[in-house]
């Protein structure tokens, strides 16, 4: 599967990296997007060593489509990597009000530097990083409580250093902060894919979805039997009738739409209309 366009990874990667190299040098703390239903396949290695010395806080964003005990165990996962993690939904602005919190934990030792030389009330500056579609600038604008920054899912780019004031103690370093994903693997490749990620044009959804539903099936038979009446022992030729059939996506004669049929399940699974799912365990 790794063969089929799941080895994607831009030109202007090496670009960006170059210029969040520099961005890091002005800021306390990286402020770190992951999506909670696959936070590792959606962390670039490299933050680590761009974010080498600085202090870090993890977002699992749209922890309102991740399995609520995952949700526990990733966040006690960054916690034993001594970074604090917070669960977030940042379209909803669920989790905002641990952010200042977090940030102040985060940043304690630095305070307390700050402190012994006598600088005190200097708010902390921070920089957003993630790959495409964690909802960078969602959170930018939830957290700010106004449109401050762009919402989309195509990386933007900012000219010239922009500071946002987000409270009294915190300043974001308005840049795109975009790290594209490391394909390491052929499963991280498949979790990317899934959560829209990557361009649906370059993958091969048909493939994809069958390794979704084999997926559920060992894992959540009862989702995909509450929400299509899909059965374990069900083929996935069977599984796709079955979903056209139980949305009415019939063609001509009768026939089962199973193009459709592929496009609900990956919609669904997105907008957590099967249920709470998480991808991957720590």
């Amino acid at each position: 599967m790794a063969n089929n366009g799941y080895n994607w990874y831009p030109g202007h990667m090496t670009k960006a990296r170059r210029a969040m190299e520099e961005d890091v040098k002005l800021v306390d703390l990286l402020i770190e997007l992951l999506d909670a239903r696959c936070p590792l396949a959606t962390r670039n290695p490299d933050i680590d060593k761009i974010g080498a010395g600085k202090a870090r806080l993890v977002l699992l964003n749209k922890s309102d489509l991740s399995d609520r005990k995952s949700n526990e165990k990733w966040v006690e996962y960054f916690k034993n990597r001594e970074i604090t993690a917070v669960l977030l939904n940042a379209q909803r602005g669920e989790g905002m009000k641990l952010i200042n919190s977090s940030v102040e934990k985060a940043c304690k030792e630095k305070i307390e530097r700050n402190k012994k030389k006598g600088i005190i009330n200097r708010p902390m500056r921070a920089m957003v990083v993630g790959i495409p579609n964690v909802g960078k600038s969602t959170f930018i604008n939830s957290y700010a409580k106004k449109a401050v920054a762009k919402t989309g899912n195509k990386p933007g780019v900012t000219k010239g250093k922009q500071w946002i004031r987000m409270s009294k103690t915190l300043e974001l370093l308005d840049t795109p902060g975009i790290l594209w994903p490391k394909i390491d693997d052929d499963y991280a490749g498949f979790c990317l894919a899934m959560i829209g990620s990557m361009n649906d044009d370059i993958i091969n959804t048909d493939e994809m979805t069958e390794r979704f539903i084999k997926l559920m099936q060992e894992n959540h038979p009862e989702l995909l039997e509450d929400k299509y009446s899909i059965k374990p022992e069900m083929s996935y030729a069977e599984a796709l009738e079955t979903v056209a059939k139980c949305r009415n996506a019939i063609k001509n004669g009768g026939v089962a739409d199973t193009e459709k049929a592929l496009k609900f399940i990956i919609d669904d699974f997105r907008s957590g209309k099967i249920g709470h799912i998480s991808l991957e365990e720590p």
